[in-house]
């Protein structure tokens, strides 16, 4: 009965966070409730209570390491804003035409997603186009394909998403055969939607007037201080990567690091313009780190925090692993993983391809591991709540579930399935 309920809970739970707008609330207060309601249901389930408390802790380290990791990339970002870094980029792209702005976006986010990954790429690259776009139907269109792309570019890197990542530190997959099995058909999941687009998208977008825009004319940043707050924050971004690698620790200790390093470069280059200009600093407290902060999205911090215990509890009750085994035994392996990249986008590909690790016995750099890495990488796509770039992307822009897969879900799939086409004749 209470699994019957836990079950109806969370769809009930996903359908509010898709129906946000029309119901009018907000979609981290729907995520929230129901990842609490999952786990009290759980409670009465008749497990043990010492396992549930031991599965919450377990879940909650991987959940806060997540959010942390979210946290201090969301404030890089901020620093690197307010200190005019993107400017380095968006005074480089002068075109408007939207066509020509997709590819260029597009390239730009499947190779950044290789190197950072797809959620801290979301992040950078969702920043970007704010100083790029005015109008916001554009801009979400923009950050749905920027979606797409980030999650193509993670799926051949082993550190450009989680699931390839769990695989490649699972021993499943290897750095120089992931690359060069994956990189073909990840690119071609993003460039048949855009060639899609190259006939089908006219005009041009408008170029956003800011007070951040205005105020650069009043009191306009050196070019000194942009290139080194901009290079230094995308130096610590590529470092995490590097720093998980040489100690094993989780991303989110070198995201900390690179944010102290950051924030430490920020206040000394604001204390010595406060020492050159002589003024009174009122505000001594409330550095340069304490005003990014205030610029983060916490809703979307807290929306992640539903989403993921949600899945997590469902996770903890083998229900995933289960209902896995059954499907798998039913159907040839290629239409399974297929299906199991199109489940990606409807729950977490996590817990997904963490089942799958223990459903295939297949040697080092098997094929199938190639295709669940890009399957589970590039399938959340098709929904924008598929994925953590996608869920970012919603939480910044606020994009309406129903608007994303009325304008971006058709594409992503046509990508998918070419990508899928591709691999398998490779």
């Amino acid at each position: 009965m209470f699994l019957t309920l836990m079950i109806i809970v969370f769809v009930v739970g996903y359908a509010a966070i898709a129906l946000e707008h029309p119901i009018k609330i907000d979609k981290a207060a729907s995520a929230l409730i129901t990842g609490v309601l999952v786990w009290t249901l759980f409670v009465f389930t008749g497990a043990d209570s010492h396992f549930i408390e031991e599965e919450l802790l377990h879940h909650l380290s991987e959940i806060s390491s997540i959010l942390f990791f979210l946290l201090g990339a969301m404030t890089i970002v901020e620093l690197i804003d307010a200190h005019e870094g993107f400017a380095i980029i968006t005074d480089k792209i002068t075109t408007t035409k939207k066509v020509k702005l997709l590819w260029i976006i597009s390239v730009l986010t499947f190779f950044f997603s290789a190197a950072l990954d797809n959620l801290t790429t979301s992040i950078v690259m969702i920043s970007l186009l704010r100083k790029l776009i005015g109008d916001k139907y554009d801009r979400w269109f923009f950050a749905g394909i920027v979606v797409v792309a980030a999650n193509a570019g993670g799926a051949w890197s082993p550190i450009g998403d989680v699931t390839t990542t769990m695989l490649w530190i699972g021993g499943q997959l290897t750095t120089a055969t992931i690359i060069s099995t994956l990189f073909i058909p990840s690119l071609v999941a993003m460039v048949v939607p855009l060639l899609v687009l190259t006939f089908t998208l006219k005009g041009n977008v408008a170029r956003p007037v800011t007070k951040e825009g205005l105020e650069h004319y009043i009191n306009p940043t050196t070019a000194f201080e942009r290139n080194l707050i901009f290079f230094l924050g995308l130096a610590g971004l590529l470092f995490v990567p590097i720093f998980k690698t040489i100690t094993h620790l989780p991303p989110y200790i070198g995201m900390m690091l690179s944010l102290g390093l950051m924030s430490m470069t920020a206040e000394m280059i604001t204390n010595r313009e406060f020492t050159l200009s002589k003024k009174e600093n009122d505000n001594h407290g409330h550095g340069p780190t304490f005003k990014a902060l205030t610029k983060i999205e916490m809703p979307s911090i807290l929306f992640f925090l539903g989403i993921l215990m949600t899945v997590a509890a469902l996770e903890s009750l083998g229900m995933i692993f289960t209902f896995g085994n059954e499907v798998n035994g039913m159907m040839d392996e290629r239409v399974f993983v297929s299906l199991l990249g199109i489940g990606s986008a409807i729950i977490d590909n996590v817990p997904l391809v963490a089942a799958s690790m223990g459903m295939f016995p297949d040697a080092m750099d098997a094929n199938v591991w190639h295709f669940i890495a890009y399957a589970a990488g590039t399938g959340g796509s098709m929904l924008i709540i598929g994925s953590a770039a996608g869920v970012v992307a919603m939480g910044m822009e606020n994009i309406s579930f129903f608007w994303y897969l009325k304008r971006i879900s058709l594409l992503a799939l046509i990508g998918y399935f070419a990508g899928i086409g591709v691999f398998l004749i490779l």
